[in-house]
């Protein structure tokens, strides 16, 4: 039995084979026909639910190829300091932080998250004597909008025993005062370190921003995410197996491991079956961090290499967070070590962010079969801060979509959320003109099309997951992963694209959000 047609629509299926189409037939939440008007209603039965567009477009479910989505559940629940807020000192966030006290009995955490210290009138970030000012019977941990900086009042520092005579953490940097050797309260690229220390948010309350950001994605037309957090193991699959059974996560979920969660995997502690949902959970790559926190690469290009070669040799996809040119240089040392060592192909490794990427580096991107997945709405909600402090050197090549696109390096696009909000329409938008929110130009040079930027978002984010014969395009077989807009964005101006709405997301076939 057809289960749902959608008929009078602008049905843009991302489908090279039928680029176009204006009705759409579902059978047991996958596509059983597209075609043009009419063309698909001998498939109607008295049982199917038939819905008329009226001239909507209609797109493949929008795939975010990079976010941490237990991160955003976090930030949907926590107190927001960033300049969305309001926030425009550290005094704003004193402020917030002390109306926050006052709500919840002493010896409560209190955490908070968004700050942006190139947005503060001091120009610098908070420190721990700030938040004592604030907060001095409470906890405290503020979440840089990047998530690698962290700050703690004295109180919490005195709970997880961080003082000066605590050694210097390898993987980042504990921030102290040049006389008294004492810690500042700020922590740089040391979220694993503190994430040991600090109790987690409670279940309960972690399940509310669960739910929320299900609303979140499903508003935005996004059926399925990918996970990039480095923290997943198996005790995190497991949570999330929970969120998927008790309904609080509808959305299809790939889950990268971290390095805790490989070695788990190859020591036989789980097996990918155990893990894996039909459909809505499934494992993914290996999520490595390569940064220069500490002035130096961390790992080191050795200890890169053998994690890699595992990772490769494993039959696993690995991908690896690297930002600065340097970092990518290194990463792709590693990959082509692995490669000459033991030779595989369609890989699909992934460079992750490939924020500051020459035109040498992309070649060798594309020499070695790597994909990258990056992040166009950075370029929209922090242009301007690009503009003003991202050294000469680098910002010429920053974020090079074109360049790689037109040297023959597949793109995925994700949020990278919470750093910023999920909704890819922002990122397509800044992908096509290169405009920051405010309107400046950020390398024009490097706009794409219309038609690219949705690839981004559809078929190259499923096929950087090995996913491309289930999502990202709209063709008999794969899953019904649907959604609707209020407009095509290549038929716009590009300057309404960010106006566009979306009026329903459908998944397997069944409607999951509606405006």
């Amino acid at each position: 039995m057809t289960d749902l047609l959608l008929v009078n629509a602008n049905v843009v299926t991302m489908d090279p084979a039928r680029p176009r189409a204006r009705e759409l037939a579902v059978k047991g939440g996958r596509i059983l026909a597209v075609g043009e008007e009419g063309a698909l209603q001998y498939l109607k039965e008295r049982q199917t639910q038939v819905i008329d567009l009226g001239g909507k477009t209609i797109l493949p479910g929008f795939i975010d190829a990079h976010l941490h989505l237990r991160g955003l559940a976090e930030s949907l629940i926590t107190l927001k300091i960033g300049p969305a807020d309001g926030v425009r000192s550290i005094a704003d966030i004193q402020e917030k932080i002390r109306r926050e006290s006052q709500k919840l009995p002493p010896g409560t955490w209190i955490r908070a998250g968004g700050y942006n210290e190139v947005y503060l009138a001091e120009k610098r970030h908070p420190n721990r004597t700030d938040l004592d000012a604030a907060a001095p019977r409470h906890p405290v941990k503020l979440t840089h909008r990047s998530g690698h900086a962290h700050v703690l009042n004295s109180l919490s520092l005195g709970l997880i025993k961080v003082s000066k005579e605590t050694s210097e953490p390898l993987e980042g940097i504990i921030e102290r005062d040049l006389e008294a050797g004492e810690p500042t309260g700020l922590f740089f690229g040391l979220g694993d370190f503190l994430s040991k220390l600090i109790p987690p948010i409670e279940e309960a309350r972690l399940d509310d921003g669960v739910k929320l950001a299900n609303q979140e994605l499903l508003s935005c037309g996004i059926t399925s995410v990918q996970d990039a957090s480095s923290r997943n193991d198996y005790s995190r699959f497991q949570q999330m197996r929970r969120w998927k059974a008790d309904g609080f996560l509808k959305g299809r979920v790939v889950m990268m491991l971290g390095l805790t969660g490989l070695e788990e995997l190859l020591s036989g502690k789980f097996s990918f079956s155990e893990l894996e949902i039909e459909n809505h959970l499934r494992p993914g790559g290996v999520k490595i961090i390569l940064d220069e926190t500490t002035g130096q690469l961390n790992p080191a290009q050795q200890e890169l290499n053998q994690i890699v070669l595992s990772i490769h040799q494993a039959g696993l996809q690995a991908g690896i967070h690297a930002i600065e040119e340097t970092a990518i240089e290194s990463a792709l040392t590693a990959l082509r070590n692995a490669l000459q060592i033991y030779p595989r192909p369609d890989h699909r490794h992934r460079i992750e962010h490939c924020s500051v990427c020459p035109p040498n580096l992309v070649d060798q991107i594309a020499s070695l079969g790597v994909m990258a997945v990056t992040h166009p709405a950075f370029i929209y909600y922090s242009g301007e801060r690009y503009l003003k402090t991202v050294p000469p050197s680098q910002l010429e090549y920053l974020y090079p979509m074109g360049t790689l696109l037109n040297g023959g390096v597949p793109i995925a696009a994700g949020s990278d959320a919470p750093i910023v909000p999920v909704n890819p329409l922002p990122g397509i938008y800044a992908a096509v003109s290169r405009k920051a929110e405010n309107g400046d130009d950020v390398l024009t040079n490097e706009k794409v099309t219309v038609y690219e930027a949705l690839r981004m978002y559809t078929a190259l984010a499923a096929m950087s997951a090995f996913e491309e014969k289930d999502k990202g395009a709209l063709s008999p077989g794969r899953l019904a992963d649907v959604v609707v807009l209020s407009d095509n964005p290549a038929a716009v101006p590009e300057e309404e694209i960010t106006g566009i709405q979306v009026e329903m997301t459908i998944l397997g076939g069944e409607i999951a959000w509606t405006r």
